[in-house]
């Protein structure tokens, strides 16, 4: 099966004729719809896309066959997924965040740590989700001083985690002045 990714999310209906808000994980926004026919997260659905504006850091834009409000608020939630393949490759450094998922997590000091469960951005940068062996799990930013290494072929990294990550693990709620 090929490789899929997910490039845009639909987070809700833009006026009266069956347009869309969606948001793009894409690097250029406007790209959600650059790579041809979209599908429905199971395959099943294969949506026409056309951009037709951005508005608050959302795509505007029409789906094949979404004519009014109604249809286009029931595919709310729906992401959007194209074949690996159609992407361009990453530039040195960057990573498609299905890339990252399941790696596995070495410490500096060559320790394994546990495996990456994903990738999130709130706002203020990438963040791994890395499960830990022992249990538990800890957020690490995606930056060169906490990832100073990522090697996908080889399905590993190199984590070293800011110091305020381990000291929440220890942390007993209480806070110093």
């Amino acid at each position: 099966m090929t490789t899929r990714v997910c490039v845009g999310a639909i987070v809700g209906a833009h006026g009266v004729r069956g347009q869309v808000r969606v948001k793009s994980f894409t690097d250029d926004p406007a790209d959600v719809a650059a790579y041809g026919p979209v599908e429905s997260e199971d395959g099943k659905r294969r949506f026409g896309l056309k951009v037709v504006g951005q508005s608050k850091g959302l795509v505007i834009a029409w789906i094949d066959g979404v004519t009014d409000r109604n249809a286009a608020e029931a595919m709310k939630g729906t992401r959007f997924f194209v074949p690996r393949d159609r992407l361009p490759e990453p530039e040195e450094d960057e990573f498609f965040y299905s890339d990252l998922a399941g790696l596995i997590a070495f410490g500096v000091d060559g320790a394994e740590m546990g495996r990456v469960r994903g990738v999130a951005n709130f706002g203020a940068g990438e963040v791994l989700e890395i499960q830990l062996r022992d249990g538990g799990s800890i957020m690490v930013p995606f930056t060169k001083a906490c990832v100073p290494q990522v090697d996908v072929a080889k399905g590993r990294l190199v984590v070293d985690p800011p110091s305020f990550a381990e000291e929440d693990e220890n942390d007993q709620g209480g806070a110093e002045r």
